[in-house]
This record gives structure tokens, sequence and C-alpha cells, in this order.
């Protein structure tokens, strides 16, 4: 695989220059580019990197059963290797996979406290794994959170450069519309990306073959290796029912309403019986859940129905590598992507705002006469946003922001397959603009 350029390379390097830095855990799923990363920043910026994977290399599983005093764990990994160098100030220990071997997580207190070697881990964290990682090494590490490729990134993968990438932010931020060429070119690749997806292997691929052949069949491995996984690592929790409530997601998506019911996932299921399922998944990496908001109003955390959820795939492309085949082929064929009730608009929208930080929420009357598909916030306003397979009526977004009594709205986005504009309402953008939403709203206080 080439080198992709990725958004961590740079807070890889943030964080290696700042003074009494913790030891770091990069979390996310499997095969979004973690180890890939890991190893080009280390190779880069150290003179000495020792990598050890627990999965690849279990016998390194022992080097902290003498205990997590620095000096014995060293001699430990060199009796095992007697080749390793270990060169103070200037050494990074990687150690990847470690929801293999729970204990290394404990060491890294030990690693920080001693201060000669600077120390990377990451895996899978999954559910169970993750909350004794947590207990074993609070305040002696700090924890970045990992993706798919976003679509920024796929366009470095395609060779564009910073300047252009400004220059679509420029447009934006003046809310000055797209020539017919730009229009034509930056729709076109976001169509590759939701059929693609943001998987490194997958998109580097698709980029070197300037086609989709063979991406269908990776995609499907990952979507058997995430199932692998869940049968391997979810702890005290029904396997079965993890399984259940992650092959019926696109089930729920193609629905008209996309609720998620756990009622629906299996004959009689209950609630009760499915507790911690969603988290799992949710840890995990393979999911995003978006919550029902009980009122449109700020604040978003707490006022909200933690029974009441949509959940997406993280990785759109995954999503429609989940569908059967006349999907497929209409999908990657004719780019209609309407055919699925706007839920693969819906889903990598959400994925997007994930990966920009956001928490998602919606909402939905009692009555199903108002609702809507996202919201975010700028510093002081509550912003609804519509999501638009096709450029149909805009009615719960102008109620929404009309009327009097949602004091905290003051103007909305739709997003649409529609150039940039502004109707004294509602700003509409294009999809493709929806990774530079958050620096949108926080550099101009809109309104």
């Amino acid at each position: 695989m080439g080198l992709l350029k990725r958004k961590i390379d740079q807070e890889l390097l943030r964080w290696k220059n700042t003074q009494e830095h913790l030891p770091l855990i990069v979390k996310g799923a499997r095969q979004i580019g973690k180890t890939e990363s890991i190893r080009q920043f280390g190779k880069q910026n150290y003179k000495n990197m020792i990598e050890i994977n627990f999965v690849l290399q279990k016998q390194f599983k022992v080097i902290f059963d003498d205990g997590f005093d620095v000096d014995i764990i060293i001699k430990n990994i060199s009796l095992l290797n007697p080749e390793l160098e270990f060169i103070p100030g200037e050494t990074l220990l990687f150690f990847d996979e470690i929801q293999d071997c729970i204990n290394c997580a404990t060491s890294l207190k030990a690693f920080k406290l001693d201060g000669r070697f600077d120390v990377i881990c990451s895996g899978l964290l999954m559910g169970i794994n993750y909350h004794e990682i947590e207990s074993n090494s609070v305040g002696y590490k700090e924890d970045y959170d990992m993706y798919s490729m976003d679509f920024e990134e796929f366009l470095w993968a395609k060779g564009y450069r910073q300047e252009q990438i400004e220059d679509m932010y420029q447009h934006m931020r003046q809310v000055q519309p797209f020539s017919d060429t730009e229009w034509n070119v930056f729709s076109a690749i976001f169509k590759e990306y939701m059929v693609i997806g943001g998987m490194p292997a997958i998109v580097d691929r698709f980029v070197k073959n300037n086609n989709y052949s063979g991406t269908l069949k990776m995609q499907r491995q990952i979507l058997l290796d995430y199932e692998e996984d869940i049968t391997k690592y979810a702890g005290g929790l029904d396997k079965g029912k993890i399984l259940n409530v992650y092959r019926k997601i696109p089930v729920f998506l193609g629905r008209d309403n996309k609720k998620f019911q756990i009622s629906k996932v299996a004959h009689a299921a209950r609630n009760r019986e499915y507790v911690g399922v969603v988290e799992w998944l949710d840890s995990a990496g393979m999911i995003n859940v978006s919550y029902c908001m009980e009122q449109p109003e700020l604040p978003l955390r707490g006022n909200y129905n933690p029974d009441y959820y949509k959940i997406y795939f993280r990785d759109t492309g995954l999503l429609i590598a989940s569908l059967d085949e006349e999907a497929q082929e209409d999908l990657r064929n004719n780019k209609n992507f309407n055919v699925y009730k706007g839920a693969v608009y819906e889903n990598i929208v959400a994925d997007m705002l994930v990966k920009q930080g956001y928490q998602l929420y919606f909402y939905k009357n009692e009555k199903g006469t108002l609702e809507m598909d996202f919201f975010v916030r700028d510093s002081r306003t509550l912003i609804p946003v519509e999501v638009k397979a096709n450029d149909g009526a805009t009615i719960s977004l102008n109620h929404l922001i009309e009327k009097q009594k949602y004091k905290d709205i003051r103007y909305g986005i739709k997003l649409a397959n529609k150039n940039i504009g502004f109707n004294g309402s509602f700003f509409t953008f294009p999809y493709f603009l929806t990774f530079m939403l958050k620096r949108f709203l926080k550099e101009e206080n809109r309104l």
C-alpha cells in the first residue's frame, strides 16, 4: 500500500513536540490505518523504534508478568529479542493490538513516570476491554480517536492540493456558488467516496487502478472481519445479540423513519435483553448512534431519549457493501443513490459530522409532523441540518427557524445535491462540503 497522507500525521507530531507528553493510545476500528500511520511516524521521527504486536507476537504478552518496573519490562523484551536497542530519549515503543494484552495499559503509568521512552499503543479497544484499560491508566495516558479516511483525506489521495481544498472552503465562507466545472468534478469525486468509503487499503487500490475492480470483495471481507471481532472480543455480552443488531442496520436504514427498534431485531426481543449491545458496537468503532432529542433546544447533552435512536455504519462504503447485488449494480454503475430512501446520504452525513467531533442528534415530534435529520451548534445557536436526497420542500426546516417557540434556532443548513446558496433562513450546501461544516460555524458566528 502507498503512503497515504492522514490527519493523524499532524496529531502525532503535535503529541511528540508537547513537553511532558503522556503515553498515547490510538483508538479505532480495524483496517482504518492506525498501524501504518504510527509506524511511518516512528520511522520518520525517532532514531529507534520498537514495535510489538500482541496478536502476531504472542510471546511478548509475558513481558509484564514480573511487574511494571520499566527496567524489568525492557529486560524481558530483550530476553525475547536480544537484538533490540533501547536508547533513552530517542526510542519509540509501539505496542499494537493491546486489546490482547490488558497488562500493557497498566504499564503506561510506569513508562510516564520513568520518562526515558515515548510510548504509543493502538488496538481495537472494544467494550469490556476498554473499561479495564481506562481504570488501569487514568491520568497517565492520552487518547486519540482515529476514523477511516474523511473526504479531505480522500481528496489528498486523489492528488488534490491544500490550496484547492482551501478554495472550496472560501466558496463556502463567501456563499459563492461553484462553477459548473468545479461542481461536476467535486460531485463526481464525492460519489466515488460514497461507494468506496474511507478504508485506506481500499482507497489506495481504487486510486491506483482508477476503477472499482476488487473493491467490493475487500469491503465484504472487512464486514466479515468485523463479525469475527464480535465473536472474539464481545466479553460478557451475548455475541449472537451483537451480531443480530449489527446485521440489521441496513434493514432499518432502508425504512422511512430509520428508527432502530430492538423489538424488530429478533422475534420477541426486548430492550432489557440487549442492554450494552449498541454501546459495545459504538465503542468498537463499527457504528455511529444518533439520539432523538426531547426538544429542539440547547443544551444538546442530557436533552435526548436514550431509548430512541438511529444506527449508522461508521463507514458508508461498508453500508453500501452490505446491500444486495442489485443495489451494488445501481449504485456503482448508475450512481443512483436515491434507491435506498436517502439512507446513504444520511449515513455519510452522520459519518462526516462524527469525524469532525460532533455527537449525533435528531428530532421527531410525537405526531411525526416535525422532524429533523441532525442538529449541530455554534457558540450560541442550535442549528438544524436537513439532509435532502432529492430537492423536495423543506417544511420542517422552515418551521423550526420561523416559529418563535424555538428560541435557540436562528438559521439552518440544508445539505443536498445543490450548489451553494442562502435564502435568508438557511444555507444550502452540496454534500461534499459537509466535512468543512465545523470550521464554517466556528470561524463565522453566522447571523
